[in-house]
């Protein structure tokens, strides 16, 4: 196994993502990959009842047998959350550039950390795979930390950033400006908000 990963964000808006099973595990990844904007398919005989939803409102495509070679032909990204080990492995050896083979680390290509979302805002833990359960435990401790009145105010920022760049002339004053958005003081008061 690795000692560590390349964290990254992927942009997946419209991209091909597939997910290989049907069961719980696999309705996590199929909603966040939604909630990031992929075009999902979902290979598996049975899919959960969340997912048959997803599947009647035309948000995934579901291809209803076992996966087969060559299914993975034009996805960009792919995670297999079957519950059969041996399948697993067949799978990754396809190679496609992104692939996560969920609880098997060493046949990834990336990991999935876990994340505290607060709007725009997005907080990734790993331990490169080592402790998913201690990355859980600290992204308990974030969501504490950080409530939903970060996401409220990234939101104000959003715009307050905008206006500024238009407004704002000076360059060493607009970037005063922007750093004292997001100074100590603002941090503790949001903090202090805690709902």
């Amino acid at each position: 196994m690795r000692d560590s990963y390349y964290p990254v964000f992927l942009d997946i808006k419209d991209r091909v993502c597939v997910v290989v099973g049907g069961g719980s595990v696999a309705e996590r990844k199929v909603l966040s990959l939604l909630r990031a904007g992929a075009f999902v398919k979902v290979i598996s005989p049975e899919l959960t009842k969340r997912l048959e939803k997803e599947k009647s409102k035309g948000r995934i495509k579901h291809i209803k047998r076992r996966y087969r070679k060559g299914d993975l032909k034009d996805a960009f990204l792919v995670i297999v959350a079957t519950d059969s080990p041996e399948e697993n492995k067949k799978i990754a050896t396809e190679k496609p550039a992104l692939i996560n083979v969920v609880d098997t680390p060493e046949l990834c290509t990336f990991i999935v950390p876990s994340t505290v979302k607060r709007g725009p805002l997005t907080i990734a833990i790993s331990t490169s795979g080592t402790s998913p359960a201690l990355a859980k435990a600290i992204r308990k401790e974030l969501e504490a930390l950080y409530g939903k009145q970060f996401g409220a105010y990234l939101t104000k920022i959003k715009r307050l950033r905008a206006k500024a760049i238009k407004e704002i002339k000076d360059k060493k004053e607009r970037e005063r400006f922007l750093k004292s958005l997001a100074s100590a003081k603002i941090i503790k008061t949001l903090r202090g908000k805690q709902s």
